[in-house]
């Protein structure tokens, strides 16, 4: 199979990025302004199935959303776009792990402006709290890292090894 250039750069780049984000996940603010509507969507779809799902969803509409697209470019057997977009599945997660990591200080910034420490509700302390989970903070957001900084690896050697000519990166509109 032939290499595409523009592919090799664009792998080179994610790579470069996507593994920086992993490595300090809580200075990757450019995508966090990504996630924030996407993850707030996700509290009010799922608050239809209670409070305790309603809470979880903000955090898991924020991973489901890329993998949908992840599914939706492996379902049309485009595994470079596929590979792409799994490094957005990733860096998903680690933002996950930053705000599962603050359950028991509470000193992020909240959309409120608050931090959980000064009164804001704060998604992680509830859940952990609520499963009884609070004491094993620490273990649970560096899982949550390690599975995301193991789906961008992932996606790096994907996006490599499918780095081929053959799939445009820009998708023709006349499948539509």
């Amino acid at each position: 199979m032939q290499r595409d250039s523009f592919k090799i750069i664009l792998a080179v780049i994610f790579t470069i990025y996507f593994l920086w984000c992993a490595y300090s996940p809580i200075d990757a603010v450019f995508l966090h302004f990504v996630h924030t509507p996407i993850h707030e969507t996700g509290h009010v779809f799922f608050r239809f199935f209670g409070e305790f799902a309603g809470v979880a969803g903000g955090s898991l509409f924020q991973v489901v959303v890329p993998l949908v697209f992840f599914g939706y470019f492996v379902w049309h057997e485009k595994p470079f776009s596929a590979a792409i977009v799994l490094f957005w599945v990733g860096q998903s997660i680690t933002d996950v792990s930053v705000y599962a990591a603050d359950a028991v200080v509470m000193q992020l910034p909240l959309l409120s402006g608050v931090t959980g420490s000064e009164g804001g509700f704060h998604d992680w302390n509830y859940l952990l709290t609520e499963t009884g989970l609070l004491r094993h903070t620490n273990l649970i957001a560096n899982l949550l890292r390690f599975f995301g900084t193991v789906t961008i690896i992932l996606a790096s050697v994907g996006a490599f090894l499918y780095a081929g000519k053959g799939e445009s990166v820009i998708s023709d509109f006349d499948d539509f």
